[in-house]
């Protein structure tokens, strides 16, 4: 039943298996060495990178801010060019008017007032054309009025009064 082994024959299983655990611990021992290794680059690679990722957004707060005083300065300079534009309009528009006074048939008078009431227009400011005023004048007759009215529109009184429907007797 038991087979017995010579001592030689131990021998040379014991150095066999020894021979094989120690190849398997040196593996072991390699890999945990390459691990270590590979570890330590690792953490220093994060510890650069980390150092990096806080001079990023450190950098980022400051774009930003530079950007929001861009912003404030370019806003403001653009109001205040707005600003001389109105007043330089404003001038221009009281100029035409004594050109306009002095010398009502000149043509170059004529130019400059329409100059003028394109800027104004362009600036958002309400401009009353020449045509609108000598309508109203002549006709008392108000497109403004309507098209926007001020109150319910009767149609019907307003073609009698203009004359263009006539009155039911």
């Amino acid at each position: 039943m038991f087979k017995r082994y010579k001592e030689k024959e131990v021998q040379a299983l014991v150095a066999r298996l020894k021979e094989e655990y120690e190849g398997v611990v040196r593996g072991l021992r390699e890999g945990q060495e390459e691990l270590k290794e590979e570890n330590r680059l690792l953490r220093a690679r994060l510890s650069v990178l980390e150092s990096q990722r806080s001079e990023v957004s450190v950098a980022l707060m400051r774009a930003v801010k530079e950007g929001e005083r861009i912003k404030e300065e370019s806003s403001a300079e653009a109001e205040g060019e707005k600003k001389e534009l109105r007043l330089l309009a404003e001038k221009c528009r009281l100029l035409s008017e004594r050109l306009l006074q002095k010398y009502p048939d000149e043509e170059d008078c004529a130019e400059f007032k329409t100059f003028t009431d394109a800027l104004r227009a362009h600036l958002g400011e309400e401009v009353e054309s020449d045509e609108e005023e000598e309508e109203e004048e002549e006709t008392g007759f108000n497109l403004d009025d309507v098209l926007n009215p001020k109150e319910p529109l009767d149609l019907g009184n307003l073609c009698k009064e203009l004359g263009l429907m006539e009155e039911d007797s």
